[in-house]
């Protein structure tokens, strides 16, 4: 075997050992182990975004004991076995890429994925944004609609023409606002923001991480002003807000 065989053989069997003989983890459930999946997941992408390698290392490990986990439990629920689950997803990669192993011919990623979704539609689903999860993150789940959208054609020419429809949506915001009904702005704010996702995708930008490192970023250079704040004996909540905007000018040339 290679030695990454002999590595998942080894975790496979520390798993059944740990829910055989350990009492936390014989508790676990599908349910209980949901939340715990999600925070590893948004732990990967917090490694991700801050290009982490050990980070992310660690945290596909962790990952993949959740995988072994649910697998577990769903062969002691006569549900299906870890086997299936591997062969389930060898079955679908060889049928989503008849380029590699059909006949088909592809000149690009893009024809991948029309070929992709095309597939998934003749396999049962009833519309190409199948797929795409309720619970994704507004701005993740906005790009995902969009790109499976383009799948079909439905996609702007280039970026200018994004732009125009930013603006547009912009202006129906601004219009929306004038009007003063709660409601209608939120929609008008909505459309906006998936506006702009779009345009992120025609700059080769996710949107999501992009949004992430701003977060960062402000949460860093806030944190520095507290910290500048402090060493001059004084409070933000005491000082006005020029005040406060001058020392984040230096606080963002310190980064420049």
């Amino acid at each position: 075997m290679t030695p990454a065989q002999i590595a998942f053989d080894r975790l496979v069997t520390i798993m059944d050992e740990l829910r055989e003989q350990c009492p936390w983890d014989r508790k676990q459930t599908i349910q209980t182990l949901r939340q715990m999946t999600l925070e590893e997941t948004y732990e990967l992408t917090d490694a991700i975004t801050a290009e982490d390698w050990k980070g992310i290392r660690e945290e596909l490990g962790d990952l993949l004991l959740h995988i072994l986990f649910y697998s577990r439990i769903g062969r002691e629920q006569q549900q299906f076995t870890l086997e299936e689950v591997i062969n389930g997803i060898c079955d679908k990669l060889v049928t989503r890429h008849p380029h590699i192993y059909g006949d088909v011919k592809v000149e690009n990623d893009e024809d991948v994925k029309r070929n992709w979704e095309q597939i998934k539609l003749k396999e049962g689903k009833k519309s190409v944004l199948s797929g795409v999860p309720k619970t994704l993150p507004a701005l993740v789940k906005a790009m995902r609609l969009q790109e499976k959208a383009k799948q079909v054609g439905f996609e702007w020419e280039n970026a200018d023409q994004v732009w125009v429809k930013v603006e547009e949506e912009l202006g129906e915001l601004k219009e929306a606002r004038s009007g003063g009904d709660p409601k209608k702005i939120e929609e008008e704010f909505g459309d906006v923001l998936f506006s702009l996702v779009n345009f992120a995708r025609f700059l080769s930008v996710d949107a999501e991480n992009a949004l992430a490192v701003t977060n960062n970023k402000f949460t860093h250079r806030f944190t520095r002003m507290e910290e500048k704040a402090g060493a001059e004996g004084r409070n933000l909540n005491d000082m006005t807000l020029e005040e406060m905007d001058a020392l984040w000018n230096e606080i963002k040339k310190e980064r420049s």
